[in-house]
């Protein structure tokens, strides 16, 4: 069974705009700004929705740079994200009940505390790149196996 979400990263190089979690799923780790795509919404409608409704903004410029498929072992559920970047914003950005956002250089990702996945196709993100891939994840997000490739188109 798979479901569609969203991801939306602000970047403005050399600095992008994450938001640190506060509930739900991923909460405790910074992350990029979307979730589910409702019912016979577009997924473009769907990630300007979660970016406003998560920091406030209205995220312009935007553009799919990848898709991604997690799986997680024992559960039949497939997470579809869609991952876009969006170069420019109108509004400020503000902490929501369900994020806090904050501004990072490039050089300062704090991949730590990040999803273990993002390490492998935020490099590919940052450099332009168009990409696919799937991560499986075991116990404790610990990657099981993992396939990304660059495409030229999604």
């Amino acid at each position: 069974m798979k479901n569609l979400f969203t991801l939306c990263i602000i970047h403005q190089h050399p600095k992008i705009l994450l938001g640190m979690k506060k509930r739900g799923l991923g909460a405790g780790r910074w992350n990029g700004f979307g979730g589910k795509v409702k019912e016979g919404e577009p997924i473009e409608e769907a990630v300007l929705r979660e970016t406003k409704e998560e920091v406030g903004v209205i995220a312009t410029g935007i553009e799919r740079r990848g898709i991604i498929n997690f799986e997680f072992n024992g559960n039949p559920e497939i997470l579809e994200v869609h991952i876009f970047k969006a170069d420019n914003f109108l509004g400020e950005p503000i902490e929501s009940d369900e994020m806090k956002p904050q501004w990072f250089h490039t050089d300062e990702i704090p991949f730590g505390n990040m999803w273990s996945d993002d390490i492998y196709w935020m490099p590919l993100f940052l450099s332009g790149k168009k990409f696919k891939g799937k991560f499986l994840f075991g116990k404790s997000d610990v990657i099981l196996e993992y396939r990304l490739k660059e495409v030229e188109e999604i």
